[in-house]
């Protein structure tokens, strides 16, 4: 006999349900629970509470309000309270009933504003210390890379700060007030030395694939053993990447304990004064010299480049290739370099002159005081362990980054650097977390899986 279905009957009270029967054993946000402590946070922003006043959503439902945005890929936050009540693992996750009250949206904008970056920071770090102790962290090599992020602001919203048109929008006045720290990233010369966008005046314009768009910059180092994200930094996108390569070494030595020996980057980091510094803290910098492409550059143009002059060791002289000597002329003290040069009369008649110069008197060549350091760096950056691991790096940090992308990291989600930090934070311990759940332990439980043995273990997804 066919049965049918009768229209629901509401009821008053639902005696036999429980959310804990109701969430299957192997959800996701089960696994987080067992492996992430959430409640430190309550310690952490203690002294931000009054005594007195309205009670306050409890801290760690915020944060964990915060990951669900993330890790979920929410649009809003809007319409993560809207969706709450819909999905009973998340309300289980946040310790809540059926019936409990959700919180207005704007609780996480002001939990941000009040607590700042540095909470979320403490979660980045508190993970990656949980890494090291269930051993998914080598810590002696790192790899190094960074990725753009699309601000939330439109090309539309910038403006020529020189240009007398901007007297004519309204409220420009109070709008220049809120540049004055905006332009402590800027490197003081091209567009962004002039430009500014109204809507997120901490964002640069940066040229990619033919088009220009307001951006940020995050910067990564990852460990070799199960890529694991040990250090983090967001920038504005015009900030290159070589300045963060000491800093992002120094920062993984705090949060895991562990001194890198060997740093891997692409020949962006691969400048002279990466080398020396490298050379000064014992790392070996399997870095790319970024002085070949410039020399590659002068040979399709043409030119000679440096490596076709000789240097005498000797007698403290280059020889050109067309066998004239060039001596010391000059010192540049800012630079730590030596300048070396021909007499103008012997440039002017070497019939090898248009292959080597534009300039009117002579070719010159600088020497840097610490040579000999450096060209030992670029010639181990050479070497075939070198090439092994930049070759393994593309594929590594290509890896780290596109893992993110379903957290959202492709785009701002907010506005300001600080905000954009705070992001980076949440999605890079997001992918720890998820490292930590595949090959680390619960609290306080039993392994949950071996940790790799090898790179090809660790590449697999850890869960969806």
């Amino acid at each position: 006999m066919m049965g049918e279905q009768q229209p629901p009957e509401p009821r008053l009270f639902y005696t036999g349900f429980s959310l804990e029967r109701r969430v299957r054993a192997d959800n996701p946000l089960r696994k987080v629970a067992a492996t992430v402590d959430f409640d430190f946070v309550s310690d952490e922003v203690r002294h931000l509470y009054g005594r007195n006043g309205n009670v306050s959503v409890p801290p760690p439902v915020i944060l964990k309000l915060m990951f669900i945005l993330f890790f979920f890929n929410v649009r809003s936050e809007r319409e993560l309270m809207s969706r709450l009540p819909e999905h009973l693992d998340w309300l289980w996750f946040l310790g809540f009933e059926l019936d409990s009250p959700i919180p207005d949206h704007s609780v996480l904008s002001k939990a941000r504003a009040r607590w700042g970056e540095d909470l979320f920071r403490s979660f980045f770090e508190r993970i990656v210390v949980s890494c090291v102790e269930a051993g998914l962290v080598d810590g002696s090599r790192i790899f190094v890379d960074a990725s753009l992020v699309s601000a939330d602001a439109s090309k539309r919203s910038v403006v020529d700060r020189h240009s007398l048109r901007r007297h004519l929008r309204k409220g420009y006045r109070e709008f220049e007030s809120r540049l004055e720290g905006a332009d402590s990233g800027s490197d003081g010369d091209g567009v962004n030395a002039r430009c500014v966008s109204m809507t997120d005046p901490e964002s640069a314009l940066v040229s990619y694939g033919g088009r220009s768009k307001l951006q940020y910059k995050v910067h990564r180092s990852v460990d070799v053993r199960s890529e694991v994200i040990t250090a983090t930094d967001a920038t504005r996108g015009d900030e290159h990447e070589s300045h963060l390569l000491l800093p992002l070494a120094e920062q993984h030595r705090i949060n895991t304990g562990r001194s890198a020996s060997v740093v891997v980057a692409d020949s962006k980091y691969g400048t002279v004064e990466n080398y020396l510094s490298c050379l000064d803290r014992g790392i070996r910098a399997h870095i790319p010299d970024l002085g070949r492409g410039t020399s590659r550059r002068r040979e399709r143009e043409g030119f000679f480049s440096e490596s076709r002059f000789r240097y005498d060791p000797d007698r403290d002289v280059y020889i050109c290739p067309a066998g004239a000597e060039l001596k010391r002329v000059g010192r540049k003290a800012s630079r730590r370099g030596i300048d070396y040069g021909a007499a103008p009369s012997i440039c002017k008649s070497c019939h090898l002159r248009t292959q080597c110069t534009r300039s009117k008197r002579r070719r010159t060549i600088r020497r840097h005081e610490r040579q000999a350091d450096i060209e030992r760096m670029r010639s181990e950056a050479g070497g075939a362990e070198s090439k092994r691991d930049i070759r393994q790096r593309q594929h590594l940090m290509e890896r780290s980054f596109a893992r993110a992308v379903p957290h959202g990291h492709k785009r701002a989600r907010w506005r300001g650097l600080k905000r954009v930090m705070i992001q980076e934070y949440l999605i890079s311990a997001i992918q720890n977390i998820k490292v930590l759940i595949r090959y680390g332990r619960p609290r306080g439980g039993a392994a949950i899986a071996v940790p790799p043995t090898s790179h090809t273990q660790a590449f697999a997804p850890c869960f969806t």
